[in-house]
């Protein structure tokens, strides 16, 4: 898992350096899928289904403008404009393992809303990182993402959680950034071994979603921006270990 990470890393900094205005997201997606095939890994999202869409995920990344929370579709005709924020997902299997990864980047100059969203995205995986530790209980963890999320004036994604992963890439638990009723009821215990994809959705406006009529690509329901930001973590003696940080 940690050389599955590696090249997630790889590919997401290389995105982060040549997103900039003018270029397409198709362009992105064509750089994730061959360096993917230049390290002998395999896209995990490309070709993945969902009975809510007629067609399999065409993507190896997923490429999420603004107002999209997740799963944008890239395409030719996305071309990044002065001012837009990027959110770019993306996974690979290696040798039976998997990782799995997003970053938030701005295109050009942004607004000092977008900037801040940007941050607090980004701090609110920080937390979890820096608590997460065998024995934790993972409801306190989403306890501190909501609150510095809530508290910058933010909403945190109720719809889509982060996951367990390994030979799989979905796999449980299922991992909120937030606390409910049913977190509560059933809470995770952090054990060492166990890797978990931590995945912060957070938007500028109303968490309220809505899926798209290509039946993948989720966007805020009020048209505010959304950040998203991700780590594959594995719980280790102390502490745990990012495996997806460059």
């Amino acid at each position: 898992m940690c050389r599955a990470g590696a090249v997630v890393a790889d590919v997401l900094s290389k995105l982060q350096e040549i997103a900039e205005p003018g270029v397409t997201t198709a362009d992105l997606d064509h750089m994730a899928l061959q360096m993917a095939a230049d390290a002998g890994a395999e896209p995990l999202f490309k070709g993945v289904r969902n009975p809510q869409a007629r067609m399999p995920f065409p993507g190896a990344i997923c490429a999420s403008v603004n107002e999209q929370v997740v799963h944008g579709i890239p395409s030719g005709n996305a071309r990044l404009k002065q001012g837009d924020i990027l959110s770019v997902d993306f996974g690979v299997r290696l040798d039976g393992y998997c990782g799995d990864s997003a970053v938030t980047v701005a295109i050009g100059d942004i607004s000092e809303e977008k900037r801040r969203l940007i941050d607090t995205t980004r701090r609110a995986l920080d937390i979890a990182i820096a608590k997460a530790a065998p024995a934790v209980k993972w409801s306190e963890i989403a306890a501190d993402m909501q609150h510095y999320a809530e508290s910058a004036g933010f909403s945190v994604v109720r719809d889509f959680v982060g996951h367990g992963i390994g030979s799989k890439m979905w796999e449980e638990p299922r991992v909120p950034n937030f606390v409910s009723d049913e977190l509560l009821a059933d809470d995770i215990i952090l054990t060492e071994g166990m890797v978990l994809a931590i995945e912060p959705m957070i938007n500028a406006g109303s968490s309220a979603v809505r899926t798209l009529g290509n039946g993948w690509t989720v966007v805020t329901k009020d048209g505010k921006c959304s950040a998203h930001f991700e780590h594959t973590v594995a719980i280790v003696e102390g502490g745990c270990d990012v495996l997806t940080a460059k």
